[in-house]
């Protein structure tokens, strides 16, 4: 009788820690247009800022197709969340404008190219 009672208990114990698992947030990626990354630079600043933020797993910047994909856990943080915590890094995500003071710290290479950005230009 008490070897039954003690894998009743076992069996609660692990049902519980199943659910409790069930509870936490999923996984999801979302891929965000950062149409003023200009370089390496750009992609570097991104990344670290997005390793700082709650909930996000990883975040991969390709500044050749200006975009951002980022996996994050639902539970922590949300799609409006990443596009704000990369405008604060200083650049435009989707629909949501960078960060004037965030963008104004930034490398000359990494601002817009109508403001003086951009690769430099090659002299010949």
């Amino acid at each position: 009788m008490r070897i039954i009672r003690l894998l009743l208990v076992f069996m609660f114990v692990g049902i519980g820690t199943t659910m409790a698992q069930a509870k936490k947030g999923t996984l999801a990626t979302v891929v965000v247009k950062t149409p003023t990354v200009q370089c390496a630079m750009c992609k570097e600043t991104i990344e670290r800022y997005m390793y700082q933020e709650e909930g996000i797993q990883s975040c991969k910047v390709d500044f050749k197709k200006k975009t951002t994909t980022i996996k994050y856990y639902t539970d922590r943080t949300n799609v409006e969340n990443v596009k704000t915590a990369i405008a604060n890094a200083g650049y435009d995500a989707d629909d949501v404008t960078a960060n004037e003071d965030s963008y104004n710290r930034l490398p000359t290479c990494c601002k817009k190219p109508e403001d003086g950005g951009g690769a430099p230009k090659k002299k010949g």
